[in-house]
């Protein structure tokens, strides 16, 4: 979610509560005035019916409601003398002009005792009130206008005014995702006068340019190192061939020298494969192009063809669909031919490799042994499940960092004695 969008929800919901709040003390204060007010009405209703009493007694004989709305009953002295006024909120049967018969309606009673040529009184005064159902109702339907209306308002806000605001934050993010180390691109850089934006600019430029003098080194020494470590390697390994050539060699010469071969054969594959796993992990590789996967499966396993036929394992291709993936062509090549020459090699004799690809994946098939590989530590540098495995332990791992750079998802699974390994590829 986008922080504009982040910043609309989260408002939403602090506006809600905020006029929820508002709504329910606004209710509690408007309540109390309306109270105050019909008390004051009450207050002064009550000096004219008492003013009226004294000029006319008949007031006096007032014992129920009527369209006055005020009862009058005589009571004795003792309890007129610890009376004290008093308000109360009370239900009274009205009829207004739209009803046919009288309804409950509430009201506001005042309710007081008076003196009058030695007798006492209790006056009973009500007004009616705004019913509270009504109040709350409408007081609802106003506190939910209110609320629409500010979240329109922050909404348009939010795409007229912070979206203009937000401008070079978004046009900086996307020079950003633009930026390749490789390419000798100048520093993303936008023109802004809010400070956030410009102090953000320069840090990343500053990490930029610190990632890109290292990036640059870390490039020189792998092309360095292939060359300075390659080419003694292949010179020491010339010099001994030509040795064991000569055929002046004792036997247990010759088999020491073989063995220095191989030795030395291994370094240089496992050099290569170094540099390989360093390149990827730098991104190095950035020539994409859209890749068939069917045909790198047909040339790598007519490359594999003597090593399987020697093997006495026979390969199996289940073609479903033509896959084409967007990729560096080298490292297409590098991580099928690794997952293709892994397993011939893994295999026993008169085993099968079978390669099934489908729209969205390809799977590698092999019987070997019942032995399940530790799914932990199968696509770490140097694994290798026993000792006699002669390989540099870095071919799955160099899969594993192609997968990952790609956003490839690599799985791995043992099942009837066949070792599976599944390259699921992302949906256009």
């Amino acid at each position: 979610m986008k922080l504009l969008n982040q910043s609309i929800k989260y408002l939403s919901f602090s506006i809600l509560a905020i006029v929820t709040f508002w709504a329910v003390i606004f209710y509690m204060n408007m309540l109390h005035e309306i109270k105050s007010s019909v008390d004051e009405g009450l207050e002064n209703h009550k000096r004219l019916i008492i003013r009226n009493a004294e000029k006319d007694s008949i007031v006096l004989t007032k014992e129920s409601f009527d369209e006055n709305f005020f009862t009058i009953r005589k009571i004795n002295k003792k309890r007129a003398l610890t009376a004290k006024d008093s308000y109360i909120d009370t239900i009274l049967y009205m009829q207004d002009a739209d009803d046919e018969a009288p309804e409950p309606e509430p009201v506001r009673m005042l309710i007081t005792v008076f003196e009058l040529d030695g007798n006492y009184y209790e006056l009973k005064i009500a007004n009616s009130m705004v019913e509270e159902d009504d109040l709350i109702k409408e007081l609802l339907s106003d506190s939910i206008w209110l609320y629409i209306s500010l979240i329109i308002g922050i909404v348009l806000i939010n795409n007229l005014v912070l979206k203009k605001l937000w401008e070079p934050f978004y046009d900086f993010l996307d020079k950003l995702k633009k930026f390749r180390l490789d390419n000798n691109q100048a520093l993303p850089e936008v023109k802004t006068k809010t400070k956030e934006f410009a102090d953000l600019q320069n840090a990343v430029n500053v990490l930029l340019l610190h990632t890109t003098v290292t990036y640059k080194q870390q490039k020189e020494f792998t092309g360095n190192a292939s060359h300075e470590l390659q080419t003694p390697l292949a010179i020491t390994i010339n010099k001994l061939e030509l040795l064991i050539e000569k055929g002046n060699l004792q036997e247990e010469q010759a088999d020491s020298i073989a063995k220095i071969l191989q030795i030395l054969e291994r370094l240089v594959r496992l050099n290569k494969s170094l540099l390989l796993l360093t390149k990827i992990e730098s991104k190095q590789f950035l020539d994409n192009q859209m890749v068939s996967i069917n045909g790198i499966i047909c040339k790598s396993l007519c490359d594999l063809d003597e090593i399987a036929t020697f093997k006495e394992v026979k390969t199996i291709t289940n073609a479903t669909a033509e896959l084409s993936v967007r990729m560096d062509p080298a490292l297409a090549n590098v991580i099928l031919s690794n997952l293709l020459r892994n397993a011939i090699f893994h295999t026993r004799s008169n085993g099968n490799v079978k390669v099934k690809i489908d729209e969205k994946s390809i799977t590698i098939v092999n019987t070997a042994s019942d032995q399940k590989l530790n799914e932990k530590l199968i696509f770490t540098r140097f694994y290798k499940p026993n000792n006699q495995t002669t390989g540099t332990g870095l071919g799955l791992a160099i899969v594993k960092a192609i997968s990952d750079l790609y956003g490839f998802r690599v799985s791995y699974s043992f099942e009837n004695s066949e070792h599976s390994f599944q390259i699921s590829f992302p949906t256009k």
